[in-house]
C-alpha cells in the first residue's frame, strides 16, 4: 500500500479500549451497539477489549458486532499484571480490570492517542468526535466527575488527599482520551508501579491514581460528553453525548434512572436483551438496599481519609 494510503488509512483509524470481566459482557455489548449505531463509515473503529477471563461464548458473541469499519480484539492481560495483581486494592463490586487502563501507553507503543471507555454507558453520538478533540501536551482529556461536583464531601477528600488543586478539576476516569505518546514520556507506568507501594487510594482507587499523577495536565471537556444520571437544569437532553451508568445509577438494577430509556433502547437491540432483563427482575430488594449503603460507605470513608489529613487549602488560594 502507497505511503499516502497508509496515512490516510491511519488518521482514518480510532484506537477504542474497554476492560470488562466475564459477566459485563451483555452491557459492553449495548455500549458496542450504540457506539456502532451512531459511528460514521468513514472512520475505522479498532476495538481493544482487555481482560483476563471472558468465555469463548462471549467473545463469539461481542465478536458479531464487527463490522467492515469495526474491528475487535480480546487482550489477555494475565501475564502482565501477574506481578503486581495482588498491590491492586478493589472493594465493593470492582474488579481489577479497571486498573488495565493504566497500562495502555507501555502496552500500545504504536498509538499516540487511544480512547478508554468504561462499558456501564451508552453513545449517542459519534465517538470519533471525541478522540479527535485537540488536547495539545496534557496527559489525559476528561470530564469533570459529577459525583464529586455535587457533594461537598467527596470535594474535601479529592482536594486534601488525592491532592488536587480545586475539586471542579477531578476528573472521572470511565471517559478518558489518553495523550499515550506524553504518558510514556512523563513514565506514567513507572510512577504508578512506585506509588503503589506508597499510597493506597481506598475511594476512588485507580481513578484516584489518575488525578494524582495527571494533575496540571488534565484538559477538561464538556460534560455532555460523561453524563451521569444526576439532575442538573444546566445541561439539555438534546445536548447529551454519551450517559455514563457509573456507580449504583444501573438501569438493569433501578427503575427510577435518569436516561434509562437510552440502555433500554440499545439493551433490546443486543442479544443479551433477555439476559439484562433476566439481572433486573432478580436483583432483590437486599441487593438495591446494600448498594444505597454502599454510597452512604463511601462518604463516610472518605470524610474518615479527609479527617486524617491537615488542611492548608486556604493558603493556596
Amino acid at each position: 500500500m502507497p505511503e499516502t494510503q497508509l496515512e490516510e488509512r491511519r488518521n482514518r483509524e480510532i484506537p477504542i479500549f474497554f476492560a470488562v470481566d466475564d459477566g459485563y459482557c451483555p452491557f459492553l455489548a449495548v455500549a458496542l451497539q450504540s457506539m456502532i449505531d451512531n459511528s460514521s463509515p468513514e472512520n475505522l473503529y479498532r476495538i481493544k477489549v482487555l481482560q483476563t477471563d471472558i468465555s469463548e461464548e462471549n467473545k463469539r458473541k461481542l465478536s458479531r458486532y464487527e463490522r467492515e469499519n469495526v474491528s475487535i480484539e480480546f487482550v489477555d492481560l494475565n501475564y502482565y499484571i501477574e506481578k503486581i495483581k495482588d498491590k491492586l486494592y478493589t472493594r465493593d463490586y470492582y474488579s481489577k480490570n479497571t486498573y488495565f487502563r493504566l497500562f495502555i501507553p507501555n502496552l500500545y507503543p504504536q498509538y499516540d492517542k487511544v480512547l478508554y471507555l468504561d462499558s456501564d454507558i451508552v453513545i449517542l453520538d459519534d465517538i470519533a468526535k471525541l478522540f479527535h478533540m485537540d488536547m495539545g501536551n496534557n496527559l489525559v482529556a476528561a470530564a469533570p466527575d459529577d459525583i464529586i461536583q455535587f457533594n461537598p464531601v467527596f470535594q474535601t477528600y479529592v482536594e486534601k488527599v488525592v491532592g488536587v488543586a480545586d475539586y471542579r478539576c477531578y476528573f472521572n476516569a470511565g471517559v478518558l482520551l489518553m495523550n499515550l505518546h506524553q504518558l510514556r514520556r512523563y513514565k506514567f507506568q513507572e510512577k504508578f508501579v512506585y506509588l503503589l507501594d506508597k499510597i493506597k487510594f481506598s475511594v476512588a482507587q485507580d481513578q484516584d491514581y489518575l488525578n494524582r499523577l495527571c494533575k496540571g495536565r488534565v484538559k477538561l471537556i464538556d460534560r455532555t460528553w460523561n453524563r451521569m444520571p444526576i439532575e442538573d437544569p444546566k445541561i439539555r437532553l438534546e445536548d447529551v453525548k454519551l450517559v455514563h451508568y457509573n456507580l449504583a445509577f444501573k438501569p438493569w438494577h433501578f427503575e427510577e434512572i435518569l436516561y434509562k430509556e437510552f440502555f433500554w433502547m440499545y439493551a433490546q437491540e443486543t442479544e443479551y436483551f433477555d439476559k439484562i432483563q433476566a439481572i433486573r427482575e432478580n436483583y432483590t430488594e437486599e441487593e438495591r438496599f446494600r448498594d444505597a449503603r454502599n454510597h452512604e460507605k463511601l462518604k463516610k470513608l472518605a470524610k474518615r481519609e479527609s479527617d486524617c489529613v491537615g488542611d492548608d487549602r486556604k493558603n493556596r488560594r
